[in-house]
């Protein structure tokens, strides 16, 4: 009796592996009907030094700076953070608002709150709080404000916790879930933000979509 041909076996399950793993996008396009998903989580470190400035904008896209239809119970000039949609909203009143793509905590660094702005610093000092040095050793106990900073151009602080909104020196991380907590935006949006947002805003944040 002759032997199988191993190889040509082999071959023909390897064409087979090949043709499902190319058919499997399509499949899945078609069930989800061209829908989006969310961004994935990024481990993506702080990089001090790093030289992004003031003038970095997020031109294209949703996570671009735009007014858009928002149902609030809100008054206007309210902050709502919607971390699950990467969104941070100005509420204008008559069901506007003026929203700004915005990168959110990671896995595990998610929250939700009623806050308000506590303080604002332009071009922000960095002080890595004693959690994030364990995770990440290597980062300076230190770092004077600047274009080189991880806190960007201008920050927003949060009530009495230790998270901040802020302007950021990776503006590729917008959209993404990559922070310690905090929610950073590119820093030619954080510098418009900030000069809409007085001391004592409230600020909403919301974790999960809401109906």
């Amino acid at each position: 009796m002759k032997k199988p041909d191993m190889t040509r076996i082999l071959g023909g399950l390897g064409a087979a592996a090949l043709t499902l793993a190319l058919a499997w996008p399509a499949a899945v396009q078609a069930q989800g009907k061209g829908m989006v998903p969310p961004a994935e989580t990024m481990d993506v470190g702080d990089e001090p030094g790093r030289v992004s400035t003031e003038e970095v904008t997020i031109t294209e896209g949703p996570y671009a700076r735009q007014m858009v239809f928002f149902r609030s119970n809100e008054a206007p000039g309210t902050v709502v953070i919607h971390s699950a949609e990467r969104f941070l909203y100005v509420v204008q009143g008559n069901n506007r608002a003026l929203r700004y793509g915005i990168g959110v905590g990671r896995e595990g660094f998610q929250w939700s709150g009623l806050v308000q702005v506590s303080r604002k610093a332009e071009w922000p000092d960095w002080r890595p709080p004693p959690e994030m040095l364990q995770r990440q050793p290597y980062l300076p106990r230190f770092m004077a404000g600047g274009p080189g900073n991880p806190m960007g151009a201008r920050a927003l602080y949060l009530g009495s916790t230790v998270f901040r909104v802020h302007g950021t020196n990776q503006p590729e991380t917008i959209g993404q879930s990559i922070s310690s907590g905090c929610f950073r935006l590119a820093n030619g949006d954080i510098i418009d933000l900030y000069s809409r947002v007085p001391l004592g805003t409230k600020v909403v944040v919301r974790h999960k979509a809401t109906i």
